[in-house]
């Protein structure tokens, strides 16, 4: 007969039985069921935050899900992360968007780990197009900072005029209307390979969110022109990645 070990060393055993049921996969049709939870993830966060975010129908994810243009994190059957990507001007852009972790999954660098993913899926499906990101979330632009994106005007990005249409469930949209689509309370961020990726300064890009906030808010031109110059000599490092928001801030 076996003897029977400790509990201390009963625990450990099973404690190491336990397998990690988190799995990111490229999504497909098998995925229609978590459509809708998707959805209201999106909405029920973007209303929590008080950020502008575009609206999605289920019928919509369910196309890029379709399509394989997504990635989702699952824990077992339990819905815990997606995004998906969106082309644009015949396969010259790629857009990474609808980046949300479910609230149980929160700050446990899941989003980070699905970004990733979908970055890699773009670039295998689309090698020759430019990915490129727009978001009001300090959170994301760190995530996009330290994979390789760099901020950029809107200017750089796609001209497609179906991705702006795109925008118009955005409670801030009337702020693209009236820039005619040149800026945003959405930093653009662009992907660059070549890039040397680093840890963002987040002082100095929540001080850039604030100045654009202010702009929109229509804060005397005369306090904004006195800012601009204060955020750039404080934030030198980052002034070379920020130079071209920097500038249309300006204009």
């Amino acid at each position: 007969m076996c003897p029977i070990p400790p509990l201390a060393t009963q625990s450990k055993i099973i404690l190491s039985l336990k397998v990690p049921t988190m799995k990111i996969v490229m999504a497909n049709a098998s995925h229609f069921q978590y459509a809708s939870i998707i959805c209201d993830t999106i909405a029920t966060s973007a209303l929590i935050r008080g950020t502008g975010i575009a609206k999605r129908s289920p019928e919509y994810i369910k196309m890029k899900l379709q399509n394989s243009n997504a990635i989702i994190a699952l824990d077992g059957e339990k819905f815990a992360g997606f995004c998906y990507i969106e082309v644009w001007g015949h396969e010259k852009f790629v857009a990474n968007s609808g980046l949300i972790v479910h609230p149980d999954y929160r700050n446990k660098g899941l989003a980070k780990k699905i970004k990733k993913a979908v970055l890699e899926l773009s670039l295998k499906k689309f090698p020759e197009a430019k990915i490129f990101g727009i978001t009001t979330g300090l959170a994301v632009m760190k995530i996009n900072y330290e994979l390789g994106y760099k901020p950029v005007t809107f200017s750089e990005l796609t001209t497609d005029p179906d991705f702006w249409k795109g925008c118009q469930t955005c409670k801030n949209f009337d702020v693209l209307t009236r820039t005619e689509q040149k800026m945003c309370l959405c930093t653009g961020m662009l992907y660059d390979k070549n890039i040397q990726k680093k840890s963002l300064n987040s002082k100095a890009f929540q001080r850039l969110k604030s100045i654009k906030e202010q702009l929109f808010l229509k804060k005397k031109a005369a306090e904004i022109t006195v800012e601009i110059p204060i955020y750039l000599k404080n934030n030198a490092a980052e002034s070379k990645d920020v130079e071209a928001v920097k500038n249309n801030l300006q204009k």
